[in-house]
């Protein structure tokens, strides 16, 4: 593949998505304690594309200090005051429950500190689905945008939240617009199944449970080595022939750590972007980091504007 080709490919997946997200008119975003250049950033640059449209909530003080010295121009924003970061969390929690904004968005709080007022049983913003992370990722040398899951929040998934987690990438996929029955590989560090390494066992499992409807909506197989997931002949030369293997879009791994080593690797390796978000809530959650590119974090934006988007669409409307 030429440097050309793969300069092009990077540059197209990530703008194709903040297009599709501008095309439509801006959503409200919950962004939690957005009090470092970063985070302010991110969600004034995405909401200056037509993106989104933020209600900060954090400490008015402090949020308006960042943005007069990185001059940031939030005077078109509504703050909601907030102590502190705990009491960010909690009151961007209140917001979506009192139907504010469609998405949530994390600012320079830690991601446990959000995902505690998201998780918590009293308030927060469960659903009957496991919540879980996806990486979407624009890796230069690969032709298709990868979904990485999970490799932030289920440190080790058993086998009905693996398959959460899966049924929620899939939803991301399809609805999103990145196409439809994305291709999931299950990975492991073989393709065999083997007692002696579980998580084989456990995607095997996870192929059979799509078999009868257990997960719907893509095509699965598993499991799968990182190699034979993503590239056409080391699949043809290990004789694994399937819709799947060498083709891959969804990356299943076996636990987070794996994931996140996975996640570092095309980004730091390969010098992929990874826009980042939390599934399974009641609303889509950016969440972005300061390594984020500018783009990344604008992509991260447009992918869950995207999905909230789809999910409004498809939410049956209640006779008056």
């Amino acid at each position: 593949m030429s440097t050309e080709t793969t300069q092009a490919q990077h540059g197209s997946k990530y703008d194709r998505l903040i297009a599709a997200a501008r095309a439509a008119p801006p959503t409200p975003t919950v962004v939690v304690h957005p009090c470092d250049e970063t985070s302010l950033r991110g969600a004034v640059d995405s909401a200056s594309a037509g993106i989104i449209r933020p209600i900060l909530v954090g400490p008015e003080r402090k949020i308006r200090e960042i943005a007069t010295k990185f001059d940031l121009d939030v005077s078109g924003f509504e703050i909601v005051d907030a102590a502190h970061s705990d009491d960010a969390a909690a009151k961007g929690v209140e917001l979506i429950h009192a139907a504010r904004g469609e998405l949530l968005m994390k600012g320079s709080l830690h991601t446990d500190e959000l995902m505690r007022a998201v998780t918590a049983k009293a308030g927060g913003l469960r659903t009957d689905r496991r919540i879980s992370h996806v990486f979407v990722m624009d890796v230069p040398a690969y032709a298709e945008t990868i979904f990485v899951t999970d490799a932030a929040i289920n440190i080790f998934p058993d086998l009905d939240a693996k398959r959460d987690i899966i049924q929620n990438a899939i939803d991301l996929y399809n609805q999103a617009g990145f196409g439809h029955t994305p291709r999931v590989a299950i990975l492991s560090a073989v393709e065999t199944v083997t007692s002696k390494i579980p998580s084989t066992i456990e995607a095997a499992a996870l192929c059979k449970m799509a078999d009868r409807g257990q997960i719907t909506g893509g095509l699965l197989d598993g499991p799968l080595a990182f190699d034979n997931a993503i590239d056409p002949e080391a699949a043809r030369i290990k004789g694994i022939t399937s819709e799947v293997a060498g083709r891959a879009q969804i990356l299943v791994v076996p636990d987070l750590e794996a994931g996140n080593m996975l996640a570092k690797n095309l980004a730091y390796f390969a010098k992929a972007d990874g826009a980042g978000i939390v599934l399974g809530a009641r609303v889509p959650v950016v969440l972005t980091s300061r390594a984020d590119s500018p783009r990344a974090r604008m992509a991260s934006c447009a992918v869950a504007a995207l999905y909230a988007r789809a999910r409004r669409q498809k939410a049956p409307t209640v006779a008056a």
